[in-house]
Formats: C-alpha cells, sequence, structure tokens
C-alpha cells in the first residue's frame, strides 16, 4: 500500500486532469489505473491527513480545525484515543509502515508525544512534524523521533527529493529483508504548498508556459477536463474569482507568471519522485501487487504572504519559518514583485488569480467547502486489482472511504478496540465497488458532509447544499452544475431543509462545534 498526499494541489493542475503542468508519472499511473472525478477531500491540511488515515471525520479525531490546543472552548488540535491510524491497524495484521514527508496531526513539534507518528503506528519516519516550512531546511525535520541538525544537510538537498529518496529507501530495505511481508508507505509531500520553493532547472522549463494568463488558461483546461471525461460536455466555467483581476489588467505580469512557473516546478518535482518510487516498485517486482494512490488535501491556496524580512519574533510566534538561509541570508517574505520567489532566501505565495486557475473550473478555494476547496484529483493505480486501466469513475467518495478501501483490499476487518482504545466506527465505505464499475449497495442513499470553519455542506446523489460562513445556505445539482452556477435554493425549499436537517444531525453527532462559538476565541 502506498498512499501519496499532495499538499495545496487543485483539482486540474494535473497532466490528468486538465492541467498544462508536465506530471508525465502520474499520467502514466491514471493511464494504466482510474481516476475519480467526484473524488472530495475535507478542505484544509490537518483535518484532511486526520480523516485520511483515520476514517474518521475530522471533527471525531480531535483536529477540527488545525493543530493548536483550543480547550476548553475549541478542539483539542491532537490525535485523540477515539481513532487509529491505518498504520495501526495494519501494523496489528504484520505490515510495517513508513511515513515520508508532512505529519502536521499534533501542535507538540519538539517533543515526542501520543500523536508522532511513531506513537501512531509508523515503524519509520523521516519529515517535519509541523506543517509548512522551507524546501531548503525546514523546521522540525525529524528522522523517528530525533531532529535532524541543519548542519547535517548538504548543500544540494531539497525536501520534495528527501521525501521520494526515503520512501524509496524503506521499500527498497523491506523487500530485501522481509520480501515475504506487507509494507505501507505513506508519503506526504509539502509540495506545491508556499513558501514557492524550486530548482531554478525545474522552473526554466515553464519559461513562457503561463504569460497567456490566468483568464484564458483556466478556459483551456475545462476543455481538457471535458475531454478527458472527467467532466460533463456543458460543464459550465464559473467566473474569475472576485477578488483577481482581470489578466488584461493585471501589472507586473513577467512577476505574476513567474509565481506560476515556480509553482509548477514545484509539482513536477514532486512528480519526479513518484516516477522514483515507481521505479523502485518496478525493481523489487512489487508494483503489480501494490495499490499506488494519489491525491490532495485541499484545494488551491488563495492565502497570501504580508512584506517583511522575518524576524525573531515573527519566527517564534510560527515555528515553520525560518529566521535565515543556511549561508545566513535574511529571507524577504511576502508577495511583491520586488520579490522573485523561488530561492531558499524568498518566502511567497502564488496569489488567489492562479489559485483560481488551479482549481478550475470550480469556485473558491483552499478552506471553503464549494467545489474549488474540497474537489480532489485520486488517481489509483493497482494492476492486479484494477480491471479497466484508464477508466473514469464518477461516484461520489470522500476521504473517510480510504480506510475501508485499504482494509477491504487487505482482507482485514476494522477492530471495535485497538491498542488499549475503544474506537468509534468507521464513517466511510470501500470504494472498490466503485474501482471494479459496481454499485455500492450503499451509494443511492450515502450522503457526505463538510466542515471548516463555518463554512458547511452536505451531498446526496446529484444535491448538494453549501454555504461559505456567515451565508445562507445554496443548493446546487452537481448531475446538472458541477461548477456551482446556478442556486436552486429558492426553487427547491424542501431540498434544502431535508439535507440541512441531514447536516445538523451530522454535524452533533460528529463533535462539530458551531463556528459562531468558536469565533470570539479565534478572534
Amino acid at each position: 500500500m502506498v498512499v501519496i498526499l499532495a499538499d495545496d494541489l487543485g483539482f486540474s493542475d494535473l497532466g490528468s486532469y486538465g492541467g498544462d503542468i508536465d506530471t508525465p508519472n502520474l499520467d502514466r499511473l491514471a493511464r494504466s489505473g482510474l481516476r475519480l472525478s467526484n473524488f472530495y477531500n475535507t478542505a484544509k491540511c490537518s483535518p484532511s491527513r486526520a480523516s485520511l488515515l483515520t476514517g474518521l471525520h475530522p471533527h471525531q479525531t480531535g483536529i477540527g480545525i488545525l493543530v493548536k490546543d483550543q480547550r476548553p472552548w475549541g478542539y483539542p488540535g491532537t490525535l485523540n484515543d477515539r481513532c487509529v491510524t491505518m498504520a495501526e491497524v495494519l501494523g496489528a495484521h504484520g505490515y510495517r509502515s513508513h511515513l515520508s514527508g508532512k505529519w502536521h496531526l499534533t501542535g507538540n513539534f519538539n517533543e515526542p508525544d501520543g500523536a508522532w507518528p511513531t506513537e501512531r503506528g509508523f515503524d519509520g519516519f523521516f519529515g517535519t512534524i509541523a506543517g509548512a516550512g522551507s524546501y531548503f531546511a525546514p523546521a522540525t525535520l525529524t528522522r523517528d523521533e530525533e531532529p535532524v541538525p541543519e548542519s547535517s544537510l548538504p548543500d544540494d538537498w531539497f525536501y520534495t527529493d528527501a521525501i521520494s529518496d526515503a520512501t524509496s529507501s524503506f521499500i527498497s530495505r523491506h523487500c530485501e529483508d522481509s520480501p515475504d511481508k506487507p509494507f505501507f508507505c505513506y508519503v506526504a509531500y509539502t509540495a506545491p504548498h508556499w513558501p514557492l520553493h524550486a530548482k531554478e532547472e525545474d522552473v526554466d522549463r515553464y519559461r513562457g508556459r503561463f504569460d497567456a494568463g490566468w483568464d484564458a488558461l483556466r478556459s483551456t483546461r475545462l476543455d481538457r477536463l471535458i475531454s478527458q471525461g472527467i467532466l460533463a460536455p456543458d460543464c459550465g466555467l464559473s467566473g474569475r474569482d472576485p477578488l483577481a483581476e482581470p489578466w488584461d489588467e493585471a501589472s507586473h505580469k513577467q512577476w505574476q507568471a513567474r509565481r506560476m512557473e515556480v509553482y509548477a516546478a514545484q509539482v513536477t518535482r514532486m512528480d519526479a519522485g513518484i516516477g522514483q518510487i515507481v521505479h523502485t516498485l518496478e525493481r523489487q517486482g512489487q508494483l503489480d501487487n501494490t495499490i499506488v494512490i494519489f491525491l490532495s488535501d485541499n484545494g488551491g491556496s488563495a492565502e497570501s504572504q504580508p512584506v517583511g524580512i522575518i524576524d525573531d519574533a515573527m519566527a517564534q510566534r510560527l515555528p515553520a519559518l525560518n529566521r535565515r538561509t543556511r549561508s545566513g541570508e535574511p529571507i524577504q517574505r511576502g508577495d511583491s514583485p520586488a520579490i522573485s520567489p523561488g530561492p531558499e532566501n524568498t518566502w511567497a505565495s502564488y496569489g488567489r488569480a492562479w489559485s483560481n486557475l488551479s482549481n478550475a473550473p470550480f469556485r473558491e478555494h483552499k478552506s471553503f467547502v464549494h467545489e474549488g476547496g474540497i474537489a480532489a484529483p485520486f488517481i489509483a493505480h493497482w494492476p492486479d486489482g484494477i480491471r479497466d486501466g484508464g477508466v473514469v469513475r464518477d461516484t461520489p467518495h470522500q476521504l473517510t472511504d480510504l480506510m475501508p478501501t485499504i482494509l477491504e483490499a487487505a482482507g482485514i476487518t476494522y477492530p471495535h478496540s485497538l491498542l488499549g482504545r475503544d474506537l468509534l466506527p468507521l464513517e466511510g465505505v470501500s470504494m472498490l465497488p466503485t474501482w471494479h464499475g459496481l454499485t455500492h449497495e450503499s451509494s443511492g442513499s450515502r450522503m457526505l458532509f463538510w466542515e471548516h470553519l463555518g463554512n458547511a455542506a452536505a451531498r446526496y446523489g446529484a444535491w448538494k447544499l453549501v454555504r461559505t460562513y456567515p451565508g445562507d445556505w445554496e443548493l446546487y445539482n452537481l448531475e446538472q452544475d458541477r461548477s456551482e452556477l446556478c442556486d436552486l435554493a429558492s426553487q427547491y425549499p424542501d431540498v434544502v431543509n431535508d439535507l440541512r436537517t441531514a447536516y445538523e444531525q451530522w454535524a452533533a453527532r460528529c463533535g462539530v462545534i458551531p463556528f459562531d462559538q468558536l469565533q470570539p476565541h479565534l478572534a
């Protein structure tokens, strides 16, 4: 089992999802595996990771927003004792597990606690405990439970490459030392999350690629998504984000294009690492019998970076920030034409308009539960288990379905208790029937739910009820209007009431804290 998670990658960034970024290795997996057109994450990094690993909704695991302890009025911000990770369940059945990359499921970044990877079923860990960080020398870099000194990193060290190398090394060692035992790899890249850090050789391949601008490229992506069979021929294109300016009126176009070039370079470097992992599986004779899954933790991010030099006070508030480069240069933070992103001494993001491109043709971004925030690319590759290579399946699924899928494929029953913990039952269903082109027994009556920062949604069949807090509920028929362009709430009040009631029951059962109770404390 190999589960690969990208960080802040939009629905349409990959070549196999209509994008203009070079991703040959993922495209190869898609051609010989399958893609899902209606797979959903939970709109934000830590909640998505919690849900992916446990098969529960994030609020049930203790991580309703991020990893800050907000008790007594909010969430604990760390994995609780009512859940177990995929690694813990698989480990109880003879699997060896390894995590390479970003954890971000505890607020205790420097001292091992009960929510560190090594305490949650992973036999080996190499990566970062915190969230975003430098790609050249990330804060909280750890091997198992020991910090990795910055001074030990070679001059050409790059985090994306290190994640890929660590995964490949684990697979090779495992297959040589324990060839008859199964393994599970969780590969949690930080690419393409800000800061926009990339090797210049990767950026060079994209010179001029995005000069047409976000407006024209959004339209082109929709055309490719339709031609690839991921979206229906009549799918509409949402309007440009209202806070993004038209490309024709944008100033500093060269700098704007550079931002997207660096973002694309981050994705291509990640794709090369995935190719390395796949090659390792091939070399070890394990590719056909290994399930390889790729997805993203949320939609593209519209988060901005304020301008200024990162000082000690700022770095103390935000542990992921580096004060200086490895050579001692100050780091220039901010989204400004005076700062050309990519090098180690910069800390920038690609901005709202390019995020709007990443999420094309949908509305909104990371943190929102309109399609642009939660619709994820999903590729599954398993030659021994997926009969029809290259197909696109449109049955809706979400992160809670990953654990049941992995366990069914492994022939494992989810336990009622494990490691002294009484567990909540799984919230998801196996995707294997969908993968095989079958109708799941519960697919006709199943509801999907989301909540983050008061942004909320419920989906039943084609109907999706959604709101941006504190706004009104909106209603869309996603079979006819995947891009959520025509609000039908006033035409179908009974559907709105039914879905709202179902959402409220789900929220109460799963421990969602009403956001109007949280917001005063967050401010």
